[in-house]
């Protein structure tokens, strides 16, 4: 196992060398974030970033991620350019010795919240879910916590229209279809690719959702066998699916699983959730359980701690200040370390 940490770059206010201070802290999970997503990532600022991350002792061995274009995910004419643009930024980022990407397929939205500063009894804030208020919001002029600066309304509309019909079929043969195309590029370089679960895993505003648990999981294996096709096991994103047994799914997918974001929800009703601390016993979620599972299965791939809370004060960026997630870090070590004595 190698624990990594959410690093946003240049503008992120988390310093590199306060990451380095957090213990068995290998490397940093980044990205290039003003390259135009379908372009091909140039190899001046892959270098850079590796540059800032080498100077700082810390390896960047996962992207998080290469965002995929919709007109990939809605297959378009266009999309064989851009997987070609994709393959080839795969390609850049395998010179500067990056082993994984995470990447993920969810139409329009990579992820859904209604609150990001749910105020816990401790005082502490942190992202949740309320069905109900998601499903009152009006398609035609949605406001979504997190979103509102990525979209204009009429970008938005527009998006959400062309999806109008998409199948889960379809949405699934299109994500088929990419990986075929970039899997050549994962061979030449040794990159994984490791696929996001959807977040929240379930249908909403019309949009299909396609990686949602073990059946998906199953099915994409079949469909693309390469040994460079697997997935971000995300506790949190498969976790608010009640029907997912996230420590069975762990052991039997250890072998494919490239990346694991670790993070607790504290579960309410059949879909609402808050992200709580990191322990087990802090939420719903069995994280000892995960992590015993991973060791029992053989998983040897990177981990971070994932969306942690706002505490002691620190006003950063949902779900990802230094604190909470620090603090995770350390619990996770913790449990690794254990669990590795006792199995092996």
């Amino acid at each position: 196992m190698k624990m990594t940490f959410r690093w946003y770059g240049e503008t992120d206010v988390i310093p590199l060398q306060y990451i380095k201070q957090i213990p068995n802290m290998s490397g940093v999970v980044t990205a290039v974030y003003d390259e135009p997503v379908g372009e091909v990532w140039g190899e001046d600022k892959i270098a850079r970033l590796k540059d800032l991350c080498d100077g700082a002792g810390l390896g960047m061995e996962v992207i998080e991620s290469v965002p995929v274009h919709e007109d990939i995910k809605l297959g378009r004419p266009s999309r064989d350019r851009l997987i070609a643009n994709y393959a080839q930024t795969i390609r850049n980022l395998g010179k500067h010795g990056v082993k994984c990407i995470c990447y993920n397929f969810m139409p329009v939205f990579d992820w859904l919240r209604t609150n990001l500063c749910t105020v816990a009894s401790d005082g502490s804030n942190s992202l949740s879910y309320d069905h109900e208020q998601l499903m009152k919001l009006d398609r035609k002029n949605l406001h979504l916590p997190g979103w509102d600066e990525s979209y204009t309304p009429e970008q938005l509309g527009d998006l959400l229209d062309a999806y109008e019909g998409m199948t889960h079929e379809r949405l699934f043969d299109n994500l088929v279809y990419f990986l075929n195309g970039i899997m050549p590029a994962c061979d030449e370089t040794g990159i994984n690719m490791a696929i996001h679960p959807d977040d929240p895993p379930w249908d909403m505003f019309g949009l299909p959702r396609i990686i949602t648990g073990a059946g998906s999981y199953d099915k994409m294996f079949s469909a693309v066998p390469n040994p460079h096709n697997g997935v971000t096991f995300c506790t949190g994103s498969l976790g608010a699916g009640r029907q997912n047994d996230l420590v069975a799914m762990a052991q039997k997918y250890a072998d494919r699983i490239f990346f694991a974001h670790i993070r607790q929800l504290k579960l309410s009703g059949e879909h609402d959730f808050c992200e709580a601390g990191h322990l087990t016993a802090s939420g719903d979620l069995d994280i000892y359980g995960v992590v015993r599972a991973l060791v029992k299965g053989g998983f040897d791939g990177y981990v971070r701690p994932d969306h942690g809370r706002n505490i002691w004060g620190e006003d950063g960026k949902p779900g990802y200040g230094l604190y909470d997630r620090a603090l995770g870090a350390a619990y996770l070590n913790g449990l690794f370390e254990a669990a590795e004595k006792e199995i092996k």
